[in-house]
C-alpha cells in the first residue's frame, strides 16, 4: 500500500455510541489520503462489531486488556504508516477541513512538531473547550480559552502544546521524544510528550482552522480523572519541567500544589476531591522512580533557558 500522509487513531473504550459520529465526520474530509486506526481497549460493548460492520475501511487493533489512552494510542502509533501522526478522541466530530488544515499548517510552520486543533464544545459550538494548551509558570497545563465563547479572538500561533484529544505530530519527532509515556495511562500526557518535544527544539502550533468538536468527558472523568490529574501532574512536574524553571518559580509550583491538597481536604466529603489528593500522593511516592526519567529527560535539551521561560504563561 502507498504510504498514506496522515494516520488517524483513535482509542475506544466501550464508545459504541460515540464512534459512528466520529467516524462518518471522518468519512467526510476533503483530504483524502489518509487511513484511520481504532486502538479498542478490550471493549465490552459492540464497539468491535459496529466496525466490522459498519466501517471495514478502519483498521481494528483488538487489544487485549484496557491500555488506557497512552497504551491504545502507543498500539495505534507503532502499526501507523503516516507521515502524520493525528490523535483523535473518540468522542469528537471533525470538521470536513480538519485534516487538510493540519497538512497546510504543517507546511507553513517546518519547525512545529506538533499542531493543535480547534477543539469547541460538542453541545455549544460556539463556546472552547481549548485554542492549544498552555504552561503555567506555577506548573500547571490548562486548556487557552476553556469556557470562553469563539469569536475567532485566537489566531494562528505558536503555543505549548497540542490537546491529546485532537492532536497532529510529525512522524520524525515522535521518533526523536518517543511516543507517549504509558506510566500516564491517561492525563497529561500530551504535555509530557510536549515536554520532552519543546526541550528538543519542535514548536506547537495553534491552527485555528483545524476545528473539532468534543463531548467533553463523555467517556471519562469523575474519580478516575481526579486521581491521574493529581499523580500525573505531580508526573510532569517531577519529570519534565527544567531546573531553571525550578529556581525561578520553585514557589508558586510548591503554593499551587499545596492549595490543591488543601482544596481536596477541605472538600474530603467529595470523591473527587478525595481521588485527586491520592493521586498527589501517589506521585511523590514513586519519586525514585521519576527523578531517573528526568535525568534521561533532561538530558536531551537543545535549548536555552530563556527559550523555555518564552513558552510558559504567567500567573
Amino acid at each position: 500500500m502507498e504510504q498514506a500522509i496522515f494516520s488517524v487513531v483513535i482509542p475506544n473504550w466501550n464508545g459504541v455510541r460515540h464512534l459512528p459520529t466520529c467516524l462518518e465526520s471522518l468519512r467526510s474530509q476533503r483530504l483524502g489520503d489518509f487511513e484511520v486506526i481504532v486502538a479498542d481497549n478490550a471493549s465490552t460493548d459492540e464497539s468491535r462489531e459496529l466496525l466490522a460492520r459498519d466501517y471495514p475501511e478502519v483498521r481494528l487493533l483488538a487489544l487485549q486488556s484496557n491500555r488506557g489512552f497512552t497504551g491504545a494510542c502507543n498500539a495505534g502509533i507503532r502499526v501507523a504508516q503516516g507521515a502524520i501522526i493525528v490523535l483523535l478522541n473518540n468522542d469528537t466530530e471533525a470538521a470536513p477541513d480538519w485534516l487538510a488544515e493540519i497538512e497546510a499548517a504543517f507546511q507553513r510552520h517546518p519547525d512545529a512538531g506538533m499542531v493543535a486543533s480547534r477543539i469547541l464544545l460538542f453541545d455549544r459550538r460556539d463556546t472552547f473547550h481549548t485554542a492549544g494548551d498552555l504552561f503555567c509558570a506555577d506548573g500547571v497545563p490548562a486548556n487557552r480559552g476553556v469556557w470562553q465563547e469563539d469569536t475567532g479572538q485566537y489566531e494562528e500561533c505558536y503555543v505549548f502544546s497540542a490537546c491529546g484529544g485532537a492532536a497532529a505530530y510529525r512522524r520524525g519527532m515522535l521518533q526523536q521524544v518517543g511516543l507517549l509515556d504509558e506510566s500516564f495511562f491517561f492525563s497529561c500526557e500530551d504535555v509530557d510528550l510536549a515536554w520532552r518535544a519543546q526541550l528538543q527544539g519542535w514548536r506547537a502550533v495553534y491552527a485555528p482552522r483545524a476545528v473539532v468538536y468534543h463531548r467533553l468527558s463523555a467517556t471519562g472523568g469523575g474519580e478516575t480523572a481526579s486521581f491521574h490529574d493529581g499523580r500525573n501532574t505531580i508526573f510532569v512536574l517531577m519529570k519534565d519541567v527544567p531546573a531553571s524553571v525550578w529556581r525561578r518559580h520553585w514557589r508558586a509550583i510548591v503554593w499551587r500544589q499545596a492549595r490543591l491538597a488543601g482544596q481536596a481536604l477541605r472538600s474530603w466529603r467529595g470523591r473527587a476531591a478525595r481521588a485527586r489528593l491520592r493521586g498527589q500522593l501517589a506521585g511523590l511516592w514513586v519519586l525514585p522512580r521519576l527523578l531517573r526519567a528526568r535525568r534521561a529527560v533532561q538530558s536531551t535539551r537543545s535549548v536555552s533557558a530563556e527559550y523555555i521561560g518564552s513558552i510558559l504563561t504567567s500567573v
